[in-house]
């Protein structure tokens, strides 16, 4: 299952993400927005981030303006591991190294065509683990720490 979320800004691109995705037969949750209206990246962030924290076979997809907004917002999330790409090989590496379950997408910065590709790849990617898995442990905040 793949989660998508988008402000107003991401919202054309995470319409065309969505149809691409459905089209090559995945199945696919669209939390929202579903149209342009003005609307704050935080709450769809958080409103995915709290999906994905509690179900570990879910990955999703994070649209707004540059995408950076989002990936802060969910990154705020214990077991959350979103990733901003501009291209594949961030998203190969994103999730091959850093075991990442959230790809963030800048709809003003990433052409259409390049975000379908960055998706697929980050989709069809899998976590190497052995010496990434300790780093990637390292990155859930430290017992005892305000977060």
């Amino acid at each position: 299952m793949i989660l998508l979320a988008s402000d107003h800004a991401g919202f054309p691109l995470k319409e065309k993400l969505r149809a691409d995705l459905v089209g090559r037969g995945v199945e696919c949750s669209d939390l929202g927005v579903f149209d342009e209206t003005p609307a704050d990246y935080p709450d769809l962030a958080h409103a995915l981030a709290c999906r994905i924290a509690t179900d570990e076979s879910t990955v999703g997809i994070l649209v707004c303006g540059t995408g950076i907004g989002m990936s802060m917002a969910a990154n705020r999330h214990r077991g959350v591991r979103a990733a901003l790409c501009h291209d594949l090989l961030t998203a190969e590496m994103a999730r091959r190294h850093n075991d990442a379950n959230v790809l963030c997408l800048g709809a003003r910065v990433t052409e259409p065509e390049l975000a379908a590709e960055i998706a697929a790849v980050f989709l069809a990617t899998s976590f190497e683990g052995g010496r990434h898995q300790r780093r990637v442990a390292k990155i859930e905040p430290m017992a005892g720490s305000p977060t």
